[in-house]
């Protein structure tokens, strides 16, 4: 996480936003001689209505308590969707640092081991920077990277065995990266997301270039299609439950489906193998 998104995390999502946004999409015309990809901060604050001045004390941390009013305006010309706007709103009411909370550790309670146990889909738990803390038998054995120990943006991003996995990698990645900014929200000093985003940051090229976008999307549910190396082809639906802080995540097929029958098999295989619940 670089130094001037630690300093000025309000400036950097807004500067980042910005460049996103073409003449075009803003109603202005391109003109010649444009040096700057996106708009240009006198523009953004035209059309927010607020004074070019202003708009560039918000970009460089000199104001940092601007009005709802005004970063609601902000949000329509830069174009943000509701989850976005709402990060945008998050990042201008961060706590002093004085006042941070204090971070505990992710523990999974026993009740939650005892949930994992019992369910019949693949299920595991997981902390705000996708460290995978806890998962069930079946988790394993539809990817040995779902127990605990791995991080699951570090797999997707490193581990070629993951990328073969994921159908769609690349919309995955983006999904992930843009789901991870919003975790990480206004605690921007967290240990742990700081050594993950500087550890992705030398490593992965895709990570950096996607990084720079500040998209934000949450990762709550949806559908998704995997390569599994043993049984093939899995469509399977994805929930994700907050638990105390937690998140449950759930994938399951649908019922009577051909990838029902496949897990069904997977599951028989999990238990010759004599996979533990972790």
């Amino acid at each position: 996480m670089s130094d001037d998104d630690r300093a000025n995390p309000l400036g950097g999502y807004l500067r980042a936003r910005r460049a996103l946004v073409t003449p075009e999409q803003a109603g202005l015309a391109a003109g010649a001689n444009r040096r700057v990809p996106g708009l240009r901060r006198e523009e953004v604050a035209l059309l927010a209505g607020i004074s070019a001045d202003y708009y560039l004390r918000l970009e460089r941390g000199r104001d940092k308590n601007p009005s709802a009013q005004v970063l609601e305006s902000l949000a329509r010309v830069l174009r943000l969707d509701e989850v976005e706007q709402d990060f945008l709103l998050g990042l201008a009411a961060s706590r002093p640092r004085t006042q941070r909370r204090q971070r505990k550790p992710e523990r999974v309670p026993a009740r939650l081991h005892q949930l994992l146990a019992s369910v019949q889909v693949p299920a595991f738990v997981e902390g705000r920077a996708f460290d995978v803390l806890a998962s069930n038998q079946l988790a394993v054995a539809l990817s040995p990277r779902l127990q605990p120990g791995y991080n699951r943006l570090r797999s997707l991003l490193l581990d070629p065995e993951e990328q073969a996995f994921q159908q769609d990698w690349t919309r995955s990645a983006e999904g992930f990266i843009a789901a991870f900014r919003k975790s990480i929200g206004d605690d921007i000093d967290n240990p742990r997301f700081v050594e993950l985003v500087g550890e992705f940051s030398l490593s992965s090229e895709r990570f950096r270039t996607l990084w720079a976008r500040h998209d934000i999307r949450g990762l709550d549910g949806g559908s998704t299609t995997v390569n599994h190396p043993v049984v093939g082809e899995l469509q399977l639906h994805r929930d994700k439950l907050p638990v105390g802080g937690l998140l449950l995540v759930l994938y399951y097929p649908d019922q009577g489906s051909e990838s029902d029958e496949k897990l069904r098999v997977l599951a028989s295989l999990a238990r010759t193998a004599g996979l533990p619940n972790n």
